[in-house]
């Protein structure tokens, strides 16, 4: 079974990894690339490593982000969740149709800047995108 998990802020897609505020989480039937619904799941704590670990104890074997850091991303690939970075979009069920599609408009660019929480680039609850990545 593949787990899908999209970092969000509110019900949008959330431009930067560490600053989402939950994870909607899609188990797709791999034989027909499908999925039916979403759950949603608000993060623990933002701190060094957590949200990796996390999303290895709720099973997910897939992220799509936008930004992330170089830390983040490597433990992630430690855990074997494969990571699709420099994501676009905003609806994250649309980002997951395209992905299981093949069509995901995704850059495979990492977050340059690893101090998101002081970066002019971003802002700590959405607008503005790592590294100038803008939907």
């Amino acid at each position: 079974m593949m787990t899908i998990a999209v970092p969000m802020i509110g019900e949008r897609f959330s431009e930067h990894f560490g600053g989402a505020q939950s994870f909607a989480l899609y188990d797709v039937d791999e034989e027909g690339r499908t999925f039916d619904g979403r759950r949603v799941l608000a993060t623990p704590a933002h701190e060094r490593g957590v949200f990796p670990a996390w999303l290895r104890e709720i099973g997910a074997t897939v992220v799509l982000a936008s930004g992330m850091g170089p830390r983040a991303s490597g433990m992630l690939a430690q855990y074997g969740i494969e990571v699709v970075l420099g994501v676009q979009g905003d609806d994250p069920d649309q980002v997951v149709r395209d992905f299981l599609a093949g069509t995901l408009q995704a850059t495979g660019e990492p977050c340059h800047d690893q101090s998101f929480h002081d970066c002019s680039h971003h802002e700590r609850r959405g607008g503005g995108g790592c590294g100038g990545h803008h939907n």
